[in-house]
């Protein structure tokens, strides 16, 4: 699936990091030895749901969101990183993984610094759990990823998809044509 749309101007710009991350990040390289999960490298994967992930990460680059503020991701070993910064999340998925694992051992939701829900299969199941207790308790969705939100919301799962802010309308004219 191609998101250029018809003429011979293109808007989309490429990325200005050699690595594949985030286009406006100030991410420098690892020190040597240390390699590091990026969405590019969750995409060579054949698995489905890392693959799903990798879309879902690569949505909220497509809107210049911060995906590290969305998806909390920790090492096995490093419990005590991950529950000092649940505390302070807002909103988001924490993932741990082991060591040179691609599937998560246990990924969970985070609403107002508690977690939640844990020992969700996947990245994605954990967002739709979040989506659930999103409208069950009637919360608003994060400043930071509200142009993620309102696509999930109002593209994927078609609710009140009348009403696009620019940025959303552009994006979906660009994926049905």
């Amino acid at each position: 699936m191609s998101l250029e749309v018809g003429g011979s101007r293109s808007t989309r710009r490429e990325p200005t990091q050699s690595r594949g991350g985030h286009a406006n990040s100030t991410q420098k390289d690892p020190e040597p030895g240390i390699e590091l999960t990026t969405t590019q490298d969750l995409c060579i994967c054949d698995d489905i749901d890392i693959r799903r992930e990798c879309i879902l990460r690569s949505l909220v680059i497509y809107l210049n969101e911060d995906p590290d503020t969305f998806f909390k991701e920790y090492l096995a070993s490093a419990t005590e990183d991950a529950e000092r910064d649940i505390a302070l999340t807002v909103m988001g998925i924490n993932i741990i993984r082991g060591d040179g694992d691609r599937q998560p051992e246990d990924v969970g939701v985070v609403i107002e610094g508690i977690k939640v829900l844990s020992n969700v299969d996947t990245v994605i199941m954990g967002i739709i759990m979040m989506f659930g207790r999103i409208y069950a308790l009637d919360l608003s969705f994060p400043d930071n990823l509200k142009y993620t939100f309102e696509f999930l919301q109002k593209i994927l799962m078609n609710l009140d998809g009348q009403k696009l802010n620019t940025k959303i309308q552009q994006l979906k004219i660009k994926l049905f044509a």
